[in-house]
């Protein structure tokens, strides 16, 4: 299914979605020591980004809740998030964090499932070297998450996608999810590599991809619709519209573009999909995937 880029497609409006679920977005309260991956070429991401600054991009996209992920690796960051939820009941799910290397992992993981609008965990290995997903004391406690039916969040770039390859193959009973496709190297145009292992790690029926993450991995706001076009062939042929997920991944996407510029991309992408398969991509898919409870 290769789908190619017309720039005079007309645009698709929400209401030809449908209600949408948004499986990717961050909250923080700006502190500079803290945030220190925020750097100063970021400045538009150096102040607080909570729900209700969302709230209006959310409705005027037909995005009816939103899946809260972690950015700082600390308890504290899943605690406050599931504080967040409980005020903000737009909040739908939380993909926390919890030191999935801890010999206790059982025991914290006990802890949160109270919590039941913890969905699952992640962790940012995109800053880890080589090999961290390899590690037993790491394994181990991606083991723990079945029990909890707690799902994982692989947040990679796409050259750490060897070791991914190698991990998945590891857990084919574990709900995974590949966060931003993988952070493909958009800005060089360099798509190979990252092709064959995206196509050979979809081959695993339990595994996911959010359809997020993308604007910045292009060229920071000098990027055109076309540049993304490949990347979501690779990825739409090799997932299908069943384990695709859309994600915005909001606020980080504001370094490259705005909330409505991504979410109308996609849906210009998927203008010849069935309402069906429209509706799989932007909720339904989301729902399953998170157990979500969308009635809060």
């Amino acid at each position: 299914m290769q789908k190619q880029f017309s720039p005079n497609s007309p645009s698709i409006s929400p209401e030809a979605i449908g209600e949408a679920i948004d499986t990717h977005v961050h909250f923080w309260k700006y502190n500079k020591k803290r945030d220190a991956w925020i750097t100063d070429d970021m400045k538009t991401l150096q102040q607080d980004y909570l729900p209700e600054h969302l709230a209006i991009n959310m409705k005027r996209n037909g995005v009816i809740g939103c899946v809260a992920v972690q950015v700082e690796q600390a308890e504290v960051e899943t605690r406050f998030l599931v504080e967040l939820s409980k005020t903000h009941p737009v909040i739908k799910g939380v993909v926390g964090w919890i030191d999935l290397r801890a010999e206790n992992i059982e025991e914290r993981l006990a802890h949160f499932f109270e919590h039941k609008i913890i969905k699952g965990y992640r962790h940012i290995v995109q800053g880890e070297a080589a090999g961290f997903l390899l590690k037993p004391d790491f394994q181990r406690g991606i083991h723990a998450l079945k029990k909890y039916n707690y799902t994982y969040d692989i947040l990679v770039y796409h050259h750490q996608l060897k070791d991914v390859v190698e991990f998945v193959s590891k857990f084919p009973d574990q709900k995974l999810v590949i966060d931003h496709c993988a952070k493909p190297d958009i800005r060089n145009k360099t798509i190979d590599e990252w092709k064959s292992r995206i196509i050979e790690i979809a081959k695993q029926q339990n595994i996911y991809c959010k359809l997020s993450g993308l604007f910045t991995e292009a060229a920071w706001k000098n990027w055109s619709a076309g540049d993304f076009y490949p990347y979501l062939d690779v990825v739409f042929e090799a997932f299908g519209v069943n384990r695709l997920m859309f994600g915005s991944d909001w606020p980080v996407i504001l370094l490259s573009g705005i909330y409505v510029q991504w979410k109308s991309l996609i849906e210009k992408y998927m203008e010849n999909f069935s309402e069906d398969d429209k509706q799989k991509v932007f909720f339904s898919n989301a729902n399953e995937f998170y157990s979500l409870d969308l009635s809060i």
